[in-house]
């Protein structure tokens, strides 16, 4: 089991030239080279998409750090995972990044807005469809991924109590659910993550989007949660898989 994931948000040039030639060296070389480190035990890549009209009402109620500073991307995600958190820091990931070859460089210089998280596995649930994960360990085909604050102090004691008793049960039972891990982060501006895993866009939106809605209704606790979190920009992240490539027996989607 990883117990570490780092995670970075950003978005690409328009150009699609420049946009395919990242996305060879990314997928090509960059990812492949990090998990020939110690500890590092896989990657994942996932272009962001929208979530749906539902997820789009959930996504205007949401409040929003009002930092010019903190990165907006929003178009793609990079996962890492490895053994510890630790391994991301001894020596420090980030500095290694300024010892890349000089292509290298350039590849990463094409990235606009970018946000970067370290975080460690508080809790993992899995769901009825844990047996398609490949075994790669890669996330699953499918995603959805939130970063996030609360106002006070106080709210992380109810949201706590929310995934304990609500929403982690709710994922390990769900359709079309492969995991689900809840994060705490070492590093980067938010505190808290959550990752749910499903086997295809399609599964999350048959079974997922309905259960996330409750959001919107104010006698439900989930509504509570929404009021007073912080997320990150254009957090819930929902993507698909693009490296590694997905396979033909992750592709099977029974729900």
């Amino acid at each position: 089991m990883t117990q570490g994931i780092w995670a970075v948000w950003y978005d690409l040039s328009n150009d699609e030239s420049k946009r395919e030639k990242y996305l060879g060296w990314f997928h090509g070389q960059h990812l492949p080279g990090l998990l020939s480190r110690s500890g590092f035990a896989w990657a994942a890549h996932y272009r962001i998409v929208g979530g749906g009209a539902r997820m789009d009402k959930i996504h205007d109620r949401l409040a929003r750090p009002d930092d010019p500073e903190l990165g907006a991307g929003t178009q793609f995600l990079a996962l890492v995972g490895a053994t510890s958190p630790h391994v991301f820091f001894e020596p420090k990931i980030i500095d290694l990044e300024l010892e890349l070859s000089p292509e290298a460089r350039d590849m990463l210089a094409l990235r606009r807005e970018s946000r970067t998280c370290f975080f460690t596995e508080e809790a993992r649930v899995t769901g009825p469809e844990s047996g398609s994960r490949s075994n790669d360990l890669a996330p699953a085909p499918a995603i959805q991924m939130g970063s996030f604050r609360t106002k006070t102090v106080a709210d992380e004691f109810d949201l706590a109590a929310w995934y304990a008793q609500y929403r982690l049960p709710a994922m390990s039972r769900m359709p079309g659910c492969v995991a689900t891990r809840k994060l705490v982060s070492l590093a980067g501006w938010a505190k808290h993550s959550i990752l749910y895993e499903f086997t295809s866009l399609e599964a999350r939106d048959r079974n997922f989007q309905g259960h996330e809605s409750l959001a919107l209704d104010e006698t439900v606790w989930t509504n509570k949660i929404i009021g007073y979190t912080i997320h990150a920009p254009g957090s819930p992240s929902v993507g698909y898989r693009l490296w590694p490539e997905v396979k033909e027996t992750e592709r099977t989607n029974p729900n």
